[in-house]
């Protein structure tokens, strides 16, 4: 491999010149979008997927989030938040659904074994559905300002 010639050096000084640091963070960001996409098996090619380095991009890309400009994060959020679903679903085992398996339906919840015997007492409160849901979306993992 040669040297570079001082024409190229100077170039290369040039680019940098014109470079800002959110023209590198928001590629960063893709770079990491990508390379979790690819390490979760979802880049079309054949791979082993490998959770371990996903994790790893995807807390790289929400660590490095808070550092972009809004304007520039609107498509990098939606990837990184498809990306998050699809740890979560190979994190626990369950990926893709099949192409021709219908959409599942949601199911009211049961309650309890027993439940049905017991009547709400007057003066009690019952378990607040959107105090559920508040509970229920605090563990989802979501990038940080969204």
């Amino acid at each position: 491999m040669s040297e570079p010639s001082e024409e190229q050096i100077r170039a290369f000084e040039e680019q940098l010149k014109q470079l800002r640091v959110e023209d590198v963070l928001v590629q960063t960001l893709v770079t990491f979008v990508n390379l979790g996409a690819r390490r979760l098996g979802l880049s079309g090619e054949p791979e082993a997927k490998d959770l371990a380095q996903a994790q790893l991009a995807i807390e790289g890309a929400r660590a490095l989030m808070p550092l972009v400009p809004d304007g520039e994060l609107g498509p990098i959020r939606e990837a990184l938040s498809q990306l998050q679903v699809a740890f979560a679903r190979d994190a626990q085992g369950i990926g893709e659904p099949p192409e021709d398996a219908p959409p599942p339906t949601p199911s009211a919840p049961q309650p309890p074994p027993g439940a049905e015997d017991q009547q709400p007492q007057p003066g009690t409160q019952q378990p607040d559905d959107e105090a559920e849901r508040a509970k229920a979306r605090s563990k989802i993992w979501t990038p940080p300002g969204t």
